[in-house]
């Protein structure tokens, strides 16, 4: 380490070079009287963290574009949102069972050997539901194809395994990393459904399925290109399955009854705006909730909150409970920009609630099973997606849109009687053994 002297001040960060079998660790701690970097700068000079945020954010950016962009083909072709809303649910459940068992693979074989073929997987599934509804092939054509996507890998889960490989004995450095992590989610969340429909919109309806999986067969190459930062595989996982872990049980359920918020909520949107003649808005209005998770969600982790995060879980999910009425409310007013502005302000709730259930999720995760626990988190998510898309379908085609905005307030109040009921006395206990 350098003497300081007035020209030559000590380094704030030990950062020690990488190779393909070492371990990065920073030092989080500032040194000197130099006001220190922020939170977010601290993580991205560990080396190695660009390049696989930058290919992370390339392949998730289609996981808002992928559901809007194949609602508004669908109904584009065949006129119907509750065929639109039956196939993307029926995509999500069957990602729901395929999704774990892709996450143990990665865990055990690594990121790079598996993740590329099964992204590869997914595309010619969305490139085939684009053939079938070009072609105005029969409705379970539909479902078969879309069907044929849910290999797509867990890109979050992955980038969320190496922040732990890095900064994993950091607790401050990693709750940053979790918020990150989830900002950068409702970043692609925002620019996604804008990105679809404009594509869907001013070119053709399959374009933004097709611009999708162009952009997640990129990002995924570029994002397991970064070995340095890989985790190293476990070859042989304990016995214990991450469901058998004390409290985890509990928090999908809580995943699931969120999920039917997100799901429900992008539905209802796009059906809402189109009654409306503006189909286009329907992304940027559900862009805005995204903008507003996004800002709470940087802004979250550049807290330092006392307590464990079991305790702060039942807060974030009523402060989302209370704000998802804003919404339904709006509609009532029948105005498209009342709902927009709602559903930014209700979307201040997401990323605290999610980053804090992520963290007890990777704190119920058994040892090298971390990418299948977090993994299981997102299956929760997508099972309730798939059931908030179902319901927002048929709301969209059998009742007033306006009316569809009170399935994500009920969905928002089911999770939080799920978190008080059955998270808040037993994740914060550590499992034995």
């Amino acid at each position: 380490m350098p003497r300081p002297t007035p020209e030559r001040p000590v380094p704030q960060y030990v950062l020690p070079a990488v190779t393909a079998d070492t371990l990065v660790l920073a030092d989080f701690r500032p040194r000197g009287r130099d006001r220190p970097p922020g939170p977010y700068r601290r993580l991205l000079s560990v080396p190695g963290a660009r390049a696989f945020t930058a290919g992370s954010l390339l392949a998730r950016l289609p996981m808002g574009m992928f559901g809007v962009s194949a609602v508004l083909m669908i109904a584009a072709r065949y006129g119907s949102y509750a065929l639109a809303g039956a196939v993307t649910a029926t995509g999500l459940a069957v990602t729901a069972l395929v999704a774990p068992g892709v996450a143990r693979l990665v865990d055990r074989h690594g990121q790079a050997r598996v993740a590329v073929p099964a992204a590869l997987l997914a595309a010619l599934g969305s490139l085939a539901l684009v053939l079938c509804v070009r072609a105005g092939a029969p409705a379970w054509t539909l479902f078969a194809a879309y069907a044929a996507t849910a290999s797509a890998p867990n890109t979050g889960g992955m980038a969320r395994a190496r922040w732990a490989r890095l900064v994993g004995g950091d607790a401050a450095a990693l709750h940053s990393a979790h918020s990150f992590e989830q900002a950068a989610d409702e970043l692609c969340f925002m620019l996604g459904p804008v990105l679809a429909a404009f594509l869907c919109t001013a070119w053709f309806p399959e374009a933004g399925t097709v611009a999708g999986v162009v952009l997640l067969v990129a990002g995924m190459l570029l994002f397991t290109a970064q070995r340095a930062t890989e985790p190293p595989p476990v070859p042989h996982t304990p016995a214990r399955a991450p469901l058998r872990s004390p409290g985890m049980p509990a928090l999908l359920a809580v995943c699931v009854a969120m999920g039917a918020v997100f799901g429900a909520m992008e539905v209802v949107t796009v059906a809402f705006a189109d009654e409306r003649g503006h189909r286009a808005a329907a992304g940027v209005a559900l862009g805005l909730q995204a903008a507003g998770s996004c800002a709470a969600g940087l802004a979250f982790g550049a807290l330092r909150l006392p307590g464990p995060a079991a305790a702060r879980l039942p807060w974030c999910v009523a402060a989302m409970t209370a704000l998802m009425t804003l919404p339904f409310l709006a509609a009532t007013s029948g105005s498209l920009l009342l709902v927009s502005m709602a559903l930014f302000v209700a979307g201040t709730a997401t990323a605290p609630t999610m980053v804090t259930t992520m963290t007890l999720v990777q704190r119920r995760a058994p040892e090298g099973r971390l990418n299948e626990s977090m993994t299981l988190a997102v299956t929760g998510l997508l099972t309730g997606i798939a059931l908030g898309s179902a319901t927002g379908g048929w709301s969209a085609d059998h009742a007033p849109p306006a009316m569809g905005y009170a399935l994500p307030a009920t969905a928002a109040a089911l999770a939080l009687l799920l978190t008080l009921t059955g998270v808040s006395g037993r994740v914060g206990a550590r499992p034995s053994g």
